[in-house]
């Protein structure tokens, strides 16, 4: 599979995020076998969204550089890094950066419908069921072997990366508030695929 370029990730936030929407994410594992997931749901995050981890920062008037701390700052990388974290302790959820670097942005990779690895992904997450595998974020980055050793390295190529699947028409991709979140609500920056048994079955927090 060819991999998507770093020009396509240097985009708006959103444009990424619904252009994501069939595409795939691809993980080549040193067995030689690979794992893939088409997929169905993404959320978009910006610099000056009141639920995104870099809108706290700030830039100094002067100089551009990103004032704070946090782990926010890896959100002004370059177009197409992975940005890794952790939540509840247990979770980590694979995010890819967006917009130009040093202009802060990320698209969360919510849900995919396995394609290839399919036992692979079953003896990572220790679930039989295909449906379970992957409909969450955090679900799929266990699937896929995800944790914190991808945060900051690029997705533009093996042995993880996203590569080109088969768009999906709007009249298919519904769109909503996000999940899990309790600013910015009414942004309906969540695009899935509609009736898609693979889209998380949590609700938007809209």
């Amino acid at each position: 599979m060819e991999p998507l370029s770093t020009s396509f990730f240097d985009r708006p936030t959103v444009s990424v995020a619904r252009d994501l929407i069939g595409g795939r994410l691809v993980r080549e594992l040193p067995t030689g076998s690979r794992l893939v997931g088409r997929i169905v749901e993404t959320e978009a995050y910006t610099e000056n969204d009141p639920a995104c981890h870099a809108s706290h920062l700030a830039r100094d008037s002067e100089t551009g550089e990103v004032v704070g701390q946090g782990r926010g700052r890896d959100l002004f990388a370059a177009p197409g890094t992975a940005y890794v974290y952790l939540i509840y302790g247990v979770h980590w959820l694979l995010n890819v950066v967006t917009e130009p670097e040093g202009t802060a942005g990320a698209v969360l990779i919510r849900a995919v419908e396995p394609e290839e690895g399919v036992d692979d992904m079953r003896a990572e997450r220790g679930v039989e069921r295909r449906v379970n595998l992957t409909n969450g974020p955090g679900k799929l980055a266990e699937a896929f072997g995800i944790d914190s050793d991808a945060h900051k390295t690029r997705l533009t190529g093996p042995p993880l990366y996203f590569a080109n699947g088969a768009s999906v028409d709007d009249e298919r991709v519904a769109q909503s508030s996000r999940i899990g979140i309790s600013k910015a609500v009414d942004r309906a920056w969540r695009w899935y695929v509609a009736e898609n048994q693979f889209v998380s079955p949590t609700r938007p927090s809209g």
